[in-house]
Parts: C-alpha cells; sequence; structure tokens
C-alpha cells in the first residue's frame, strides 16, 4: 500500500465491537501521523467505518478492509470505499476479485512465495510473533524479492528489527489499539502509541 507514491510503515489494524469507536480511533491514529487504517470486518458495522472513514481523513492517509476472506467481501469493501484489502490467510480468490492491492496472508514459504506470485502487493506475514524477525530474514535469503509485512505481537520496540531483517512493512494491532484503552477512552495514551510507532516506523525505514 502506498500513500503519494511512498510505501505505509505501518498498517494500523482496527478491530472492536463498535463502528462508531473504529472511526473515532481511526481519527486519532492518523492524526498521529499513521497513513494506513484497516478495519477489519469483524468489527460490527466495519464497511460503514470504511466509509466514514475515507470521508473524514485526509488523501494522504489509506483506508482498508481486514480479515477479507471472499470474494463477496472484497467487493463489499470495495464499494465501501476501500482502498486495499488484507486477508487473514492465502486467499486467492480475494486477490483477483477486484483490482485493489491486497496484503495476504501467509505463514510458510510456500503460502508466503504463492501470494507473491498470485500478485500480493504485500504478504502479511502472519503470525509474526510465532518466529520472531529471524523468521524474515531467513525467507529473504533465497527469495529476496518479496515484500513482507510481518504482522502479529509487533510493538514499537520490535519495528527496528523486522526493517533489519528486510520487512518493508509491519502490521499493527492490539500494541497499537487494545480494547482497555479504547474502553477507558483514553486518547492521550492512543496518540501516544501511535507517534511511538511512527516515529519508530521514520527511524528504521529513513527516506
Amino acid at each position: 500500500m502506498t500513500v503519494n507514491g511512498g510505501l505505509s510503515r505501518v498498517i494500523a489494524i482496527i478491530r472492536l465491537p463498535s463502528a462508531t469507536d473504529a472511526v473515532r480511533v481511526g481519527e486519532i491514529i492518523a492524526g498521529a501521523g499513521l497513513t494506513a487504517v484497516e478495519v477489519t470486518l469483524t468489527t460490527p458495522g466495519a464497511l460503514d467505518a470504511v466509509t466514514a472513514l475515507r470521508a473524514a481523513l485526509p488523501p494522504e492517509c489509506l483506508v482498508g478492509a481486514g480479515s477479507v476472506r471472499s470474494p463477496e467481501q472484497a467487493l463489499s469493501a470495495r464499494d465501501a470505499g476501500a482502498q486495499f484489502l488484507v486477508t487473514p490467510t492465502l486467499r486467492l480468490p480475494v486477490l483477483a476479485a477486484t483490482d485493489l492491492p491486497v496484503m495476504c496472508g501467509a505463514f510458510s514459504p510456500t503460502e508466503i512465495e504463492t501470494a507473491a506470485e498470485a500478485g500480493a502487493a504485500l504478504v502479511k506475514v502472519f503470525p509474526a510473533a510465532a518466529m520472531g524477525p529471524g523468521y524474515v530474514r531467513e525467507l529473504l535469503a533465497p527469495m529476496p524479492e518479496l515484500k513482507l509485512a510481518p504482522t502479529g505481537g509487533v510493538t514499537a520496540d520490535l519495528v527496528a528489527s523486522y526493517a533489519a531483517a528486510g520487512a518493508v512493512a509491519v502490521g499493527v494491532g492490539s500494541a497499537l489499539v487494545s480494547a482497555a484503552v479504547v474502553d477507558a477512552a483514553d486518547w492521550p495514551e492512543l496518540r501516544h502509541r501511535a507517534h511511538a510507532f511512527a516515529t519508530a516506523a521514520a527511524a528504521a525505514w529513513p527516506t
């Protein structure tokens, strides 16, 4: 996923019980400097949240739909205004369903190469926490052309390690948007977390 020709290094994942909260969280995250926001379809009213965020956020921010598992979901997300799609696993029909860029989930080397060959804009290495940055480095040794975005258990402190291993981006979920922070409406803490990820990414992938 790109913004103004540059790759978004942090894809912020919003998975919440409320579409209203998802919109509020997306606005705060974007305001803190993260330019790619993913609303998962497991969030009730996710498509409405995608539409609302497209209207609310500046043009330099991308809004996507996550947990997309079928062509029908892909088309609905596109129609709601999603600018990119994210799958949790290798879902080849989703890759073929629209012309939107897809961050396709995969884990094994075979799945990852298959996703890349099928046209994934990025390959979401998930769950990344199971293996860590070393796994990314080992994958890229024989397949250096892969564009990998580890997701799952990524903290701001790990961004530099994943970048050094060769990842081109990271997907960030609960370390950024946690239920506890949202339930408490602790927006200063959310801004702090988003800024920490934005700062870590800027240092890890200097332009």
